[in-house]
């Protein structure tokens, strides 16, 4: 975003030196003297290494830090980010990224091997990241066979030409590969730092990045502070000068300390929408989000047996009375889900689910009868665990979730942990049934149905389907995948892994004199260099 800067000056007549008052204007407003931006998250942070993150608050922190190939524009189209530039060849498979001058916060250039050795690190078994299974949906040579160990990182189809010239070599063409260059576990990594302080690497004072902030503070459970990082290549650009995010685990305590001027973003709680948009229309916003809110269903050898039923996961879905969810809980403008993909991903059509267009009537009938014929009733009654993490909102869903199936004879009972502990519970498939959301990474239908793949990194549930997995790998190789996308929601709705809940809409408080906020980007990508306040 070009800022428009007006510099006025006034010389004071009246005193023997010259006196200069500065007033920094953009877009014909006045900037306010303090250009800190404060905004609430719900979590600490589970890590501030890029290629280890795997949250959105974590990306938004990664994105203030460090600085990818690409970025995204307010309206959520790409622009260059440390790729001035970059060139495909003709049969689609090598992308060449031509670098700009950029340096470290440390001073040191920014070269292509910092990205060979992030990527590396990223599907190097031994970093044990989340996302290591990103680089084989990036569709890059040899990224199957590193992250499952067969070989080397360095055989990865990475490679630095020049140090201005990184390539990359793709086993297949993948339209959209540049939009996948702006998720974080793609971000360059300082090898040297890395190297010497080890784990402690992302510690306020041993961390160097490369975006337009550096990291100045972080109390664990409390806050954390990213400043200007002076050596950024467009520094003259970015306004902000400080954004600070302040953990706060209950939502109307947020809510409280916003209206008190202590913060300029914060979510409405749940179910407040409605009278914060009537008493404050000019702050309470409601946007569509690409995000999906789910119940993921343990179908591992860990999971209860029960849920190896597909009746069973078919009954406790069918049960969810989603219009309660979205018009009684939620009230902002989130709509039922009854799929995985959220209806605003760009080119793609929600599928024909069959149980969307029952009546909720009929699905719990059959719901009943469906658990009649899996052995469940009266006489052998089913109970399970709901584990979700610390949120009012997320508490409220899981009581009306255990009412919902009350009705169909199946007791709940919660189990509340904090997001770290909820997190590696479910990747340890340690859990029965668990709360969770999934945010597309880039804005296309297979940043959601690759999780479902079995050699996702997330697929909690321990789904595994050969159909499945055969279509989402054909739909990287063709130019138009949404039929194949359609029949990958048909078996998800078949099969019923987890249970769709609503497709989220992001639904914020925002103080007046805020300004940059992308709220045309579905992706909700941000970033403080864009962002400024103007005077109150």
């Amino acid at each position: 975003m070009k800022k428009n800067w007006l510099i006025a000056t006034a010389l004071s007549a009246f005193i023997a030196f010259p006196a200069l008052a500065e007033t920094r204007v953009i877009n014909g407003e006045e900037l306010a003297a303090d250009q800190t931006f404060i905004y609430r998250i719900l979590d600490d942070f589970k890590t501030l290494d890029p290629q280890l993150n795997s949250d959105v608050s974590g990306s938004e922190v990664m994105r203030d830090l460090f600085e990818g190939l690409m970025n995204e524009k307010a309206d959520g189209s790409l622009e260059p980010g440390v790729a001035e530039s970059y060139t495909v060849s003709d049969d689609g498979k090598t992308y060449t990224f031509h670098l700009r001058d950029a340096l470290w916060s440390d001073g040191k250039p920014v070269t292509a091997g910092d990205f060979v050795y992030a990527w590396q690190r990223l599907a190097d078994p031994e970093t044990a990241s989340e996302y290591a299974w990103y680089m084989e949906l990036m569709g890059i040579e040899n990224a199957s066979a590193v992250v499952k160990g067969e070989a080397d990182p360095s055989e990865l189809g990475v490679k630095a030409i020049d140090d201005k010239t990184f390539e990359v070599k793709l086993i297949n063409p993948l339209p959209y590969f540049p939009a996948m260059t702006v998720h974080s576990s793609t971000f360059p990594s300082p090898q040297w730092a890395i190297e010497e302080h080890g784990q402690n690497w992302t510690k306020p004072g041993n961390m160097v990045s490369n975006g337009a902030y550096v990291l100045t503070e972080y109390a664990p459970g409390e806050k954390l502070v990213r400043e200007r990082n002076v050596n950024y290549w467009n520094n003259e650009e970015t306004i902000l000068d400080k954004s600070v995010a302040l953990i706060i685990n209950d939502e109307a305590q947020a809510l409280t300390r916003y209206l008190a001027g202590e913060l300029h973003k914060t979510e409405v709680p749940t179910g407040q929408y409605p009278r914060l948009k009537e008493q404050y229309p000019d702050q309470a916003t409601a946007v569509p989000y690409s995000c999906s809110y789910f119940y993921w269903l343990n179908m591992s050898d860990k999971g209860p047996e029960a849920l190896k039923d597909v009746r069973v996961r078919k009954a406790l879905s069918y049960a969810v009375n989603r219009d309660v969810i979205v018009d009684r809980i939620m009230q902002g403008g989130q709509t039922a889900a009854y799929n995985l993909t959220h209806t605003a991903t760009a080119n793609f059509t929600t599928p024909d689910i069959p149980f969307a267009s029952w009546t909720q009537q009929e699905r719990v009938a059959k719901a009943k009868e469906l658990l009649a014929e899996a052995g469940y009733g009266p006489q052998n009654p089913l109970e399970l665990k709901i584990s979700y993490n610390t949120s009012e909102g997320h508490k409220k869903i899981a009581i009306a979730v255990s009412q919902f199936w009350k009705a169909i004879g199946v007791t709940a009972v919660l189990e509340n942990t904090e997001w770290k502990v909820h997190t590696e519970n479910m990747q340890d498939k340690n859990y029965e049934v668990a709360r969770y959301a999934w945010c597309g990474d880039y804005n296309e239908a297979s940043t959601y149905l690759d999780l479902l793949t079995s050699y996702s990194g997330h697929n909690n549930a321990g789904f595994n389907n050969a159909d499945y997995d055969a279509l989402m790998a054909e739909s990287k190789t063709i130019a138009d995948p949404s039929e194949l996308y359609t029949q990958a929601e048909a078996i998800l709705a078949e099969e019923m892994p987890f249970i769709p809940m609503y497709h989220y809409t992001n639904v914020n408080m925002f103080k007046p004199n805020l300004r940059g906020w992308p709220l045309e980007n579905v992706m909700r990508t941000w970033y403080s260099r864009d962002l400024y306040l103007v005077k109150d």
